[in-house]
This record gives structure tokens, sequence and C-alpha cells, in this order.
């Protein structure tokens, strides 16, 4: 196989020829070609090992084998659409189900987050019977026209903020009641029930708050294209009461038609493959005690990441849960101006050492460490090591925070 490979610059120049430049490569200066990967590591066509710091989507690692096995022996049996009776689809339902609050107990199965985000905005729509929603500010929720219009990350680039849509600050949050109060006020509304209000997993807990809908993109899938929403009964019977059929249909080319009123077609969400997948992923999470591993880890993570923010002026913040962590760069800490230009230049200079890390944020300035679930401990600590050398090394170099020029 790896002699058939072209050599990486005919890929790219192939790539800039046929792929729109909208899908933009990471490391645009100098794409790294990857070829393989297992766990938490990628390999080049050089055969050199890189760290992931970025791919959660690979959620129980790259390549699991046990994942990879259930693909595989479902393949060789059935793929079909959701439309027959098959045991892993209503397995795979039993399975989510007791990872969820009692009342999360009717599951639609789809092929992206974004398909699940869509269907979720309906389901919300027609249940209450309004258009407005709340979202957090610099929020995404995915690529269909009908997420873009709430999701402030790309329709501030785009044709603005719709009249329905009402932006909150991530700092209003609250885990009690008020926010939710307030958040209703902004709509106008006396009552919650009229809006919609989107927030990331884990914001608001607690034994008395159960969410009326869940949506989960292609990580519970480890990549493979599958999603879910789990919702109430009361939300999914006023769903149903339009007339409208959901179901999911066979692969492009073999058919795609809708039946019935308004009929709503899905390639492949929840086909026997997608489930035994899903169900895979779900086996690993618990032989591997994946969750605990990722508090584990991540706070271990956390603490190094503080230790550098004490040493180093231009770490103005860390944040984050388990394996989720932002670093936030600075320019100086009165202003706490974005510090773009050397966020870019580290995840710059990382790469160069063997480990793939991204920035977001507004200004672009957050180093956002999302790696598969199977980090370790050792990982931690090789990606911080080479962290603080190179913030070392940046400072040394520097004259300040306000340029990446070099001393004369």
């Amino acid at each position: 196989m790896a002699a058939d490979q072209r050599p990486k610059a005919d890929t790219l120049a192939r790539r800039q020829r046929l792929i729109s430049s909208s899908c933009r490569l990471f490391f645009p200066e100098d794409p790294v070609k990857i070829v393989r990967a297992q766990g938490q590591y990628m390999y080049d066509e050089q055969g050199a090992e890189y760290i992931d710091c970025i791919n959660n989507v690979a959620h129980v690692g790259h390549c699991h084998p046990l994942v990879v096995q259930a693909a595989h022996e479902q393949n060789q049996v059935l793929n079909t659409n959701s439309r027959y009776l098959h045991d892993t689809i209503v397995d795979y339902a039993q399975r989510l189900s007791e990872t969820l609050p009692e009342q999360l107990c009717v599951f639609y199965f789809l092929n992206s987050g974004s398909e699940a985000n869509d269907l979720a905005l309906r389901l919300a729509r027609h249940y209450t019977g309004h258009q407005d929603v709340v979202v957090l500010d610099h929020a995404y929720h995915g690529h269909l026209s009908s997420l873009i219009d709430i999701s402030p990350y790309k329709f501030r680039n785009l044709d603005g903020q719709k009249e329905w849509v009402h932006v909150v600050c991530t700092a209003q949050l609250t885990t009690d009641c008020s926010l939710l109060c307030r958040v209703s006020a902004q709509c106008g509304r006396a009552d919650h029930s009229p809006c919609w209000l989107l927030l990331p997993s884990g914001r608001l807990q607690g034994k008395d708050f159960v969410p009326d809908i869940v949506t989960m993109g292609k990580s519970i899938g480890n990549g493979h294209p599958v999603a879910c929403v789990a919702t109430t009964q009361p939300v999914a019977r006023a769903f149903e009461a339009t007339g409208v059929e959901y179901f999911n249909t066979i692969p492009a080319g073999q058919g795609q038609g809708g039946r019935g009123k308004g009929a709503k077609a899905l390639q492949f969400g929840g086909s026997p493959v997608s489930c035994a997948v899903g169900l895979a992923v779900l086996n690993v999470l618990e032989k591997e005690q994946l969750q605990a591993h990722a508090t584990s880890v991540g706070s271990f993570l956390m603490e190094l990441l503080g230790q550098q923010k004490i040493k180093h002026p231009i770490v103005g913040d860390v944040r984050g849960v388990g394996l989720f962590i932002g670093v936030d760069l600075i320019k100086d800490e009165a202003t706490r101006t974005p510090a773009t230009e050397e966020a870019a230049y580290l995840v710059s200079r990382l790469k160069e050492n063997y480990v793939l890390l991204s920035t977001d944020g507004p200004g672009r300035n957050i180093l956002k460490f999302k790696p598969p679930m199977c980090f370790s401990l050792d990982n931690a600590r090789q990606v911080v090591a080479k962290l603080d050398a190179i913030l070392t090394d940046m400072e040394e170099k520097v004259r300040s925070c306000e340029t990446l020029r070099l001393q004369p």
C-alpha cells in the first residue's frame, strides 16, 4: 500500500486543484500528510509519529481494533436502512438510554452532529410552537443553513444575527434557574417553554435538571458517520402528531425518495453497521474505563498547564473539563489582548516537534486540547514539556508579546 502512495507535493497539488479552498487544511504553510493512525498517534508518509491533541472525534482512539472489527463483521452480513426490523438499532438505543436520565427515552439516529442538531431544532419548535432560540456567544452548532443561523461563530461573517436568535455570554451561565428566567426574558416571554436554550454538555447539572433534548455527534461512532438525538416522550409525540414521517434510507444511488406526508430521508442513520459501531464504542468506553481515565489524565494535564501559567506570562488562563481543555494566550495581563500571532507560531512549532494541536476562539488565541480519550499521563508530560521549551525559547528570542519579530 505504501508503495502506491504519491509524493506529498503531488497530493497537495491535486487537493488545491480539486478540493475547495473553503475546506481548509491544518498547518496550511506546511500541511502534514497523514497516512495512518492508531490510538492517540498519527503517522505521516515518512513514518514520523505525532501525538494527536486535535481529534476528539476518534473518541476511544484511532482505528480501535474492537470498533474496526465490529464494523467489518456487520458489513459482511448486512447494512441497510432502519425501515426493517433489526436487533442492533434497538440494542444500541437501549444501551444509550442506560447512560441518560430516564425521561430521555426516545431516540432518532442520524449521520452527523449537524443533522442531529437540525432535527433537535425541529423537535423543539414543534413542541413549543415558537421560533426563538437562545445560544451562547461564539457558539457553533453545525454547517446546515438552519444551524448557521444560530451559530454566532459563523453568522457574524455571513448574513448577521436573525431577530429570533438571542445570544448570551458564557459568563452569564449559572447553575440555578435564574439563567433560564433571564434568557426567557430576552425572548420576550414570561415562561420558559417558548425558548430553546442551546448549551454545551455539562454546563447545567444536578438531580433536578433534565434536558428535553440531547444531541450526540459522530464521536459516538469513533468517527464513523453516526449521530443521535435523545428526547422525551412528550417532545417526540408532538413531532409525531404533525404526520411527518421520519426514516433513514439506503445508500445514494439505490433510491432516496420520501414516502408518506413530508417524509424525511437520511442516508444510513441507524443502519446495522452504524449501530454495531456505536455499541462497540460503548463497550470500549466501559471495558477500558475511559471516562475515569479522561478525568484523571485531564486533571493531571490541567495541573501541568497551570504550572505553565505561573511560569509564562503569555498564558492568561487554563480552563476545561476532562480532556477538553483551553489555554488562553494573551499579550498582556492588563488588557488581555489575544496573542493571535503567538498562538499560530506556537502550534506550528509544536507540529515541528511532533505534537498536533489547534487554536480556537474569537481571537484564534486559545490552544485547544481535545485528544482521543486514550491520551496518557506520559503524553501529557511530553506535550507540556515541549510546550514549555517552545515558550521559553519564544521569551528569549521575541522582543515582547506584541510581536514575533526577533530581537536585533
